[in-house]
């Protein structure tokens, strides 16, 4: 076909055609530009969304923290832990009872009875009770206990002697006595301390 259109409406139509394009062009660039804002508009919204939600976080937080007093919370962790350290202190000790109440009885000479006696703590001691008919028995209890022979007690020390005047009582005194334990006694031992095994040659040689 042969284009029989005068030459500037010729241009007209090409310009025109032309500015369509870059209208449209424009338009998506503009479009683009609008989007690219709402997604920048949208993460500094999430941002400080986050940072005040970790704030409140970190704010409840420091209220518990608070309202549950670590300085006493601290102090009485302490305590436990001390009581922790007696006790295993304690349970490292083993007492062998049933020999040891049968040689106390056998170390109890006439005329006296042991009432009452309580270990004390970690100490390798003995706290005992007794009462006799008169101080001499009762000093003869205190010989007894310390006297090596038992193989119970290392020293034994009378701590309090009191008689009571009524003759109707038969055994009218009572002596408090604290007795320590000897470090060879077959009645206690330690099981904390582990036996070192000998070093250097064969002792056979």
């Amino acid at each position: 076909m042969i284009n029989l259109l005068p030459s500037d409406i010729k241009e007209d139509l090409l310009y025109g055609r032309r500015n369509s394009h870059l209208r449209g062009w424009l338009f998506a660039f503009g479009f683009s530009l609008l989007g690219v804002g709402l997604i920048v508009a949208g993460g500094a919204l999430y941002m400080e969304s986050s940072i005040a939600s970790t704030q409140a976080k970190v704010d409840a937080s420091r209220t518990s923290l608070a309202a549950q007093k670590p300085e006493e919370t601290g102090k009485r962790l302490e305590e436990i832990s001390a009581n922790t350290k007696l006790i295993l202190q304690v349970l490292s000790k083993e007492i062998l009872f049933s020999g040891l109440l049968k040689q106390l009885g056998a170390s109890v000479p006439a005329n006296t009875v042991l009432l009452d006696f309580q270990l004390d703590k970690i100490q390798g001691a003995l706290s005992l009770k007794a009462v006799a008919t008169d101080i001499q028995a009762a000093t003869q209890l205190q010989l007894n206990l310390a006297d090596p022979k038992n193989k119970i007690f290392e020293k034994a020390d009378i701590e309090s002697i009191s008689c009571n005047p009524d003759p109707k009582i038969k055994y009218p005194c009572t002596v408090q006595l604290r007795a320590l334990f000897a470090k060879d006694n077959p009645f206690v031992y330690i099981t904390a301390t582990p036996q070192k095994k000998p070093t250097g040659g064969d002792i056979n040689q």
